[in-house]
């Protein structure tokens, strides 16, 4: 019972958190940005409001090529399960929620697993769709950081974003490095998984019969994680690169955002700089920081842009931006997620369990 009820305290502080940090920054670079000439020049200005529009509607497009990804990976690793693009779209959405106040987004990972295995497919099928996405991200975004550094390399003092871009580099690294030794080594990652769950039981004291329920799970999820990703690499490779493609234009959409905004405040698209700015801004956000990397997101987004947009509309855009793009992706994945579950609460393993029964 206390278990129960620590989660809705933490995912209430989680999300207090993470739009509080979040709209504090945002008025801070209002408050050092907005002046008096600001404010004459959105007056004189001719504000297109049918840009931001568009970015919203651009932002409902870019949940449904998530979906259309995910729904080609899930295919190819089950094809007996047929999940339908609208399906894996609402899986997408509610997702949104928890990732929003997580760190690294790692929130949503447990809702599209949990979702996935609900539909059909085994734990580890819908593990491998779901790392397969991430595998994908990061490839795309290390092909796309070469890129990003040119543009920039004239244009601002890259000391200034060094340290998080590090970081994050280091961070998709050995995620790419752990990726790997799982798939090549899978037996000694259920060994490192046993033992990692031998010692979480010693310190919780948890019950030998739950333990060994356990250890059953870690063998068999483990075995069809393996299965479906040697499928990705092998005979799904058709599958897999057609995923890679939707990731392409998953990506070039949502970095499309920013753009829209800045036309409609009358700065010019800058489409160049602004998708570059947005693949060094994705690998900072990567970083396991605050809950949705909130106020983290808000500085760097500054940082980045205000080498291009000057400062004058600066606060403005940020707040457009992160309104578009995070406290929108927050509000829908609390309806979808809240409509799915009946619930808002973070998922446990109980709720996995119980839904494969």
């Amino acid at each position: 019972m206390a278990t129960s009820a620590k989660k809705p305290r933490n995912l209430k502080l989680s999300l207090l958190i993470s739009v509080s940090l979040s709209i504090a920054i945002i008025v801070i670079l209002l408050w050092f940005t907005l002046t008096d000439e600001t404010l004459d020049q959105l007056a004189s200005a001719s504000i297109r409001y049918e840009f931001f529009i568009a970015a919203i509607l651009v932002n409902i497009v870019y949940w449904s090529m998530w979906g259309a990804r995910l729904k080609v990976l899930s295919d190819a690793v089950d094809k007996t399960v047929h999940i339908s693009w609208w399906e894996a779209t609402k899986i997408v959405i509610a997702n949104l929620f928890l990732a929003s106040i997580t760190p690294s987004m790692a929130g949503g990972e447990p809702v599209r697993i949990h979702l996935l295995t609900r539909d059909g497919l085994s734990t580890g099928s819908a593990t491998a769709s779901v790392l397969g996405e991430r595998l994908l991200d990061v490839i795309f975004l290390l092909v796309a950081v070469p890129f990003a550094f040119y543009v920039f390399k004239d244009r601002i003092e890259m000391q200034l974003i060094s340290y998080g871009l590090t970081i994050g580099i280091i961070v998709f690294a050995v995620a790419i490095i752990l990726f790997a030794y799982a798939i090549r080594f899978p037996e000694k990652t259920k060994g490192f998984l046993v033992w990692l769950n031998i010692k979480i039981n010693r310190l919780l004291k948890r019950p030998k019969e739950k333990q060994a329920t356990v250890v059953t799970r870690i063998n068999t999820e483990v075995d069809n994680f393996h299965e479906s990703m040697v499928f990705f690499l092998t005979k799904g490779r058709r599958s897999f690169l057609g995923a890679g493609l939707l990731t392409v234009v998953f990506w070039l959409t949502g970095f499309l955002i920013p753009s829209l905004i800045l036309l409609g405040l009358g700065l010019g698209p800058h489409f160049l700089e602004s998708y570059a700015a947005q693949v060094l801004l994705i690998i900072i956000v990567m970083m396991p920081t605050t809950p949705g990397s909130a106020g983290v997101t808000e500085g760097g987004a500054a940082a980045l842009y205000s080498v291009f947009i000057g400062t004058s509309f600066l606060g403005i855009f940020v707040l457009l931006f992160r309104f578009i793009t995070y406290h929108m992706n927050l509000i829908g994945g609390a309806i979808f997620q809240y409509k799915i579950f009946r619930s808002l609460a973070s998922l446990s393993l109980d709720n996995s369990e119980s839904s494969e029964k």
